[in-house]
């Protein structure tokens, strides 16, 4: 199995952040980086996952790029087919698009309305999506979508894989059901392999199987130099998502805690991660040297 360890943005300055994520972008390319994962947060002040997807494509050509996660419900499924299957001809090997069927915050969650049942509504979007990414042509007559011969052209020539996000037990079976790959956050090594257990039984049910390198979780590592004030406002965003749960579990602290962190997630199954640091990063070449550096050697 092959691990592989990507980026996940942070916040950019909201003054500035067209030429930082450019620089950032080609940090990560010269760098020799494996993704880069872009958020779907509307008023965060970094640039739209979508977009992002594209400029960072466009400036490299090894550098993965995914989404980490799509809002896809209250998004229109053959309109982001047709941009998907753009950059995937455009960038072969190169987009990683995963999903989610709501934002994290309540600020976030009214720019996604949706007519209906939320979950009911993502399950019949991830299926038009699938189906238009993959087909010549679709007729699909649904509860809350309505295709008649629609097609996306140019297709990818290998169908995108479509990962989701998710952490309830409900979203993880849907894992096994509808997804070619699982991308987690906010858990533990523990919880982790027990969900990457009730996807595998979730698929086979179903008469699937996901691929067993298609399991993974983001990682937030607390950088060397992160000050306190950033470190427990990262402590309470992890109790505001899991109450549940000591936030120090979901904190990795120091490289040395993300290497011992990361072996944990691998021995429960899981072989792709997303890292996060839980603060801005004031230069992103020196972090990405102490990121290849430290993490790099884990890849195999």
């Amino acid at each position: 199995m092959k691990v592989r360890i990507g980026i996940g943005s942070v916040g950019l300055r909201p003054d500035a952040p067209g030429s930082e994520f450019s620089e950032f972008v080609d940090a990560l390319e010269q760098k020799g980086i494996d993704s880069l994962w872009l958020p779907d947060l509307i008023s965060s002040g970094g640039v739209d996952a979508t977009v992002g997807m594209a400029w960072a494509a466009a400036r490299t050509r090894s550098l993965k790029v995914g989404t980490g996660v799509l809002v896809l419900p209250g998004r229109n499924p053959a309109l982001l087919a047709s941009q998907l299957a753009s950059l995937a001809v455009l960038a072969p090997k190169r987009i990683l698009p995963a999903f989610g069927v709501r934002a994290a915050t309540a600020a976030e969650r009214q720019m996604y309305p949706v007519p209906g049942v939320r979950a009911e509504v993502f399950e019949e979007a991830l299926v038009v999506l699938r189906r238009l990414l993959s087909e010549p042509e679709v007729t699909h007559h649904g509860t809350h979508f309505t295709l008649d011969g629609a097609s996306v052209a140019p297709r990818p020539a290998r169908p995108l894989d479509l990962w989701l996000g998710g952490r309830a037990e409900v979203g993880l079976r849907r894992v096994g059901r509808l997804a070619d790959g699982w991308l987690g956050s906010f858990l533990t090594p523990d919880e982790a392999a027990r969900a990457r257990i009730t996807i595998s039984d979730a698929a086979r049910a179903a008469g699937r199987e996901i691929e067993a390198d298609h399991y993974g979780t983001n990682v937030t590592v607390v950088a060397p130099g992160t000050s306190e004030d950033r470190v427990t406002a990262m402590l309470r965003r992890s109790a505001q998502q899991r109450p549940d749960t000591d936030p120090e579990q979901l904190l990795a602290r120091g490289w040395d805690g993300a290497r011992e962190q990361i072996r944990q997630f691998v021995e429960g199954g899981l072989t792709k991660f997303v890292l996060r640091p839980a603060a801005p990063v004031p230069d992103w070449p020196a972090f990405l040297d102490q990121f290849s550096a430290e993490l790099g050697p884990l890849e195999t």
